[in-house]
Protein backbone atom coordinates (compact mmCIF):
# COMPACT_ATOMS: atom_id res chain seq x y z
CA UNK A 1 0.00 0.00 0.00
CA UNK A 2 1.28 3.39 -1.13
CA UNK A 3 -0.11 6.86 -1.31
CA UNK A 4 0.68 9.58 -4.01
CA UNK A 5 -0.15 13.17 -3.56
CA UNK A 6 -1.59 15.00 -6.89
CA UNK A 7 -2.47 18.42 -7.96
CA UNK A 8 -5.94 19.14 -9.45
CA UNK A 9 -5.03 21.34 -12.05
CA UNK A 10 -7.40 22.88 -14.94
CA UNK A 11 -6.33 24.96 -18.52
CA UNK A 12 -6.50 28.71 -18.05
CA UNK A 13 -7.65 29.16 -21.72
CA UNK A 14 -8.76 26.39 -23.89
CA UNK A 15 -6.60 25.31 -27.20
CA UNK A 16 -7.46 25.70 -30.74
CA UNK A 17 -6.75 23.57 -33.56
CA UNK A 18 -5.18 25.48 -36.79
CA UNK A 19 -7.57 25.97 -39.58
CA UNK A 20 -4.68 25.99 -42.45
CA UNK A 21 -2.11 22.80 -40.68
CA UNK A 22 -4.90 21.36 -38.65
CA UNK A 23 -2.30 21.51 -35.28
CA UNK A 24 -3.97 21.11 -31.80
CA UNK A 25 -2.33 24.09 -29.81
CA UNK A 26 -2.35 23.98 -25.94
CA UNK A 27 -1.10 27.15 -23.56
CA UNK A 28 1.14 25.79 -20.62
CA UNK A 29 -0.49 27.97 -18.10
CA UNK A 30 -3.05 26.09 -15.44
CA UNK A 31 -5.33 26.97 -12.73
CA UNK A 32 -4.85 25.07 -9.77
CA UNK A 33 -8.00 23.84 -8.32
CA UNK A 34 -6.33 22.24 -5.02
CA UNK A 35 -5.29 18.70 -4.54
CA UNK A 36 -5.97 15.05 -3.59
CA UNK A 37 -4.15 11.94 -2.64
CA UNK A 38 -4.40 8.76 -4.16
CA UNK A 39 -4.40 5.34 -2.08
CA UNK A 40 -3.29 2.58 -3.67
CA UNK A 41 -3.12 -1.18 -3.01
CA UNK A 42 -1.75 -4.18 -4.87
CA UNK A 43 -1.44 -7.53 -4.68
CA UNK A 44 1.41 -8.17 -6.80
CA UNK A 45 2.00 -11.84 -7.72
CA UNK A 46 -2.02 -11.89 -8.77
CA UNK A 47 -2.05 -9.09 -10.84
CA UNK A 48 -4.30 -6.64 -8.80
CA UNK A 49 -4.47 -3.09 -8.06
CA UNK A 50 -6.32 -0.72 -7.06
CA UNK A 51 -6.43 3.04 -6.67
CA UNK A 52 -8.55 5.57 -5.28
CA UNK A 53 -8.12 9.39 -4.92
CA UNK A 54 -9.39 10.78 -1.25
CA UNK A 55 -9.74 14.81 -1.01
CA UNK A 56 -7.43 14.34 1.93
CA UNK A 57 -4.73 12.08 3.48
CA UNK A 58 -6.09 11.75 7.03
CA UNK A 59 -6.08 8.94 9.43
CA UNK A 60 -9.73 8.64 8.92
CA UNK A 61 -9.50 8.47 4.81
CA UNK A 62 -6.69 5.37 5.48
CA UNK A 63 -8.84 3.51 7.67
CA UNK A 64 -11.61 3.73 5.49
CA UNK A 65 -9.26 2.54 2.87
CA UNK A 66 -8.16 -0.71 5.01
CA UNK A 67 -11.88 -1.48 6.24
CA UNK A 68 -12.56 -1.50 2.56
CA UNK A 69 -9.67 -3.81 1.63
CA UNK A 70 -10.51 -6.26 4.72
CA UNK A 71 -14.02 -6.55 4.26
CA UNK A 72 -14.59 -6.25 0.41
CA UNK A 73 -11.54 -7.22 -1.30
CA UNK A 74 -10.55 -10.01 1.63
CA UNK A 75 -14.11 -10.65 3.30
CA UNK A 76 -12.62 -14.13 4.00
CA UNK A 77 -9.12 -14.07 4.04
CA UNK A 78 -8.51 -14.66 8.03
CA UNK A 79 -5.26 -11.92 8.03
CA UNK A 80 -4.22 -9.52 5.38
CA UNK A 81 -0.14 -9.00 4.95
CA UNK A 82 0.05 -5.26 4.93
CA UNK A 83 3.50 -4.02 3.82
CA UNK A 84 3.65 0.35 4.30
CA UNK A 85 5.92 3.00 4.85
CA UNK A 86 6.42 4.52 7.84
CA UNK A 87 4.01 7.57 7.75
CA UNK A 88 2.15 8.23 11.07
CA UNK A 89 -1.44 7.46 9.44
CA UNK A 90 -0.25 3.78 8.90
CA UNK A 91 -1.39 2.31 12.05
CA UNK A 92 -3.50 0.45 13.84
CA UNK A 93 -4.05 4.07 16.19
CA UNK A 94 -6.02 5.02 13.06
CA UNK A 95 -8.94 2.57 12.53
CA UNK A 96 -9.86 3.59 16.34
CA UNK A 97 -9.79 7.15 15.60
CA UNK A 98 -12.06 6.28 12.38
CA UNK A 99 -14.29 3.51 14.07
CA UNK A 100 -16.06 2.82 17.68
CA UNK A 101 -13.78 0.39 19.42
CA UNK A 102 -15.42 -2.81 18.92
CA UNK A 103 -15.08 -2.22 15.13
CA UNK A 104 -11.32 -0.87 14.96
CA UNK A 105 -10.73 -3.91 16.86
CA UNK A 106 -12.44 -6.26 14.65
CA UNK A 107 -10.65 -4.92 11.69
CA UNK A 108 -7.12 -5.15 13.38
CA UNK A 109 -7.34 -8.35 14.41
CA UNK A 110 -7.15 -9.31 10.82
CA UNK A 111 -4.33 -6.63 9.75
CA UNK A 112 -0.65 -6.93 9.80
CA UNK A 113 1.50 -4.29 9.17
CA UNK A 114 5.01 -4.83 7.82
CA UNK A 115 6.66 -1.22 7.96
CA UNK A 116 9.23 -0.46 5.74
CA UNK A 117 12.93 0.76 6.95
CA UNK A 118 12.23 4.77 8.30
CA UNK A 119 15.91 5.47 7.08
CA UNK A 120 17.73 4.44 3.53
CA UNK A 121 16.34 4.20 0.50
CA UNK A 122 13.70 0.97 0.14
CA UNK A 123 11.47 0.61 -3.13
CA UNK A 124 7.98 -1.07 -2.71
CA UNK A 125 5.94 -3.17 -5.09
CA UNK A 126 3.72 -0.25 -4.29
CA UNK A 127 5.95 2.55 -5.56
CA UNK A 128 6.66 0.35 -8.70
CA UNK A 129 2.55 0.75 -9.15
CA UNK A 130 2.22 4.17 -8.55
CA UNK A 131 5.14 5.08 -10.89
CA UNK A 132 3.22 3.32 -13.71
CA UNK A 133 0.00 5.13 -12.88
CA UNK A 134 2.09 8.33 -13.12
CA UNK A 135 3.25 7.45 -16.67
CA UNK A 136 0.31 5.69 -17.73
CA UNK A 137 -2.63 7.93 -16.35
CA UNK A 138 -1.23 11.26 -14.76
CA UNK A 139 1.44 12.43 -17.02
CA UNK A 140 1.02 15.49 -18.96
CA UNK A 141 -2.61 15.64 -18.03
CA UNK A 142 -5.43 17.94 -16.22
CA UNK A 143 -7.51 16.52 -14.18
CA UNK A 144 -9.65 19.11 -12.47
CA UNK A 145 -11.47 16.91 -9.84
CA UNK A 146 -11.22 14.34 -7.48
CA UNK A 147 -14.17 13.10 -9.23
CA UNK A 148 -12.95 12.69 -12.63
CA UNK A 149 -9.66 11.79 -11.17
CA UNK A 150 -11.56 8.69 -9.66
CA UNK A 151 -12.92 8.06 -13.36
CA UNK A 152 -9.18 7.51 -14.75
CA UNK A 153 -7.89 5.57 -11.87
CA UNK A 154 -10.45 3.48 -12.03
CA UNK A 155 -10.19 3.17 -15.67
CA UNK A 156 -6.40 2.53 -15.35
CA UNK A 157 -6.51 -0.35 -12.87
CA UNK A 158 -9.16 -2.36 -14.74
CA UNK A 159 -7.14 -2.66 -17.84
CA UNK A 160 -4.26 -3.80 -15.29
CA UNK A 161 -5.68 -5.69 -13.70
CA UNK A 162 -7.31 -7.39 -16.72
CA UNK A 163 -4.41 -7.71 -18.48
CA UNK A 164 -2.88 -9.44 -15.31
CA UNK A 165 0.13 -6.79 -15.42
CA UNK A 166 2.15 -8.35 -12.28
CA UNK A 167 5.20 -7.29 -10.49
CA UNK A 168 7.84 -10.18 -9.71
CA UNK A 169 10.62 -9.54 -7.72
CA UNK A 170 11.72 -13.29 -6.83
CA UNK A 171 14.62 -15.25 -8.23
CA UNK A 172 17.29 -17.67 -7.71
CA UNK A 173 20.26 -17.18 -5.80
CA UNK A 174 22.35 -17.80 -8.89
CA UNK A 175 20.25 -15.33 -10.57
CA UNK A 176 20.94 -12.70 -7.81
CA UNK A 177 24.48 -13.34 -7.91
CA UNK A 178 24.67 -12.04 -11.42
CA UNK A 179 21.86 -9.69 -11.15
CA UNK A 180 23.32 -7.91 -8.04
CA UNK A 181 26.88 -8.78 -8.66
CA UNK A 182 27.98 -5.13 -8.42
CA UNK A 183 26.32 -5.35 -4.55
CA UNK A 184 28.85 -8.10 -3.99
CA UNK A 185 32.51 -7.53 -2.21
CA UNK A 186 35.36 -8.23 -3.77
CA UNK A 187 38.20 -10.07 -1.92
CA UNK A 188 41.69 -10.48 -2.48
CA UNK A 189 43.34 -12.67 -0.82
Amino acid sequence: MDEKPVQLLTEARDGFTSNSTGVRYEDNEYVRKGTCSIFLFTEPLAGWREAVAKRQRTRTDWAERIKWLLDERYPDVEQVVLVCDNLNTHNIASLYEAFEPAEALRLAKRLEIHHTPKHGSWLDIAEIELSALGNQCLAKRRINSVEKLNEELSSWHTERNDGQKSVNWQFKTADARTKLKHLYPILNF
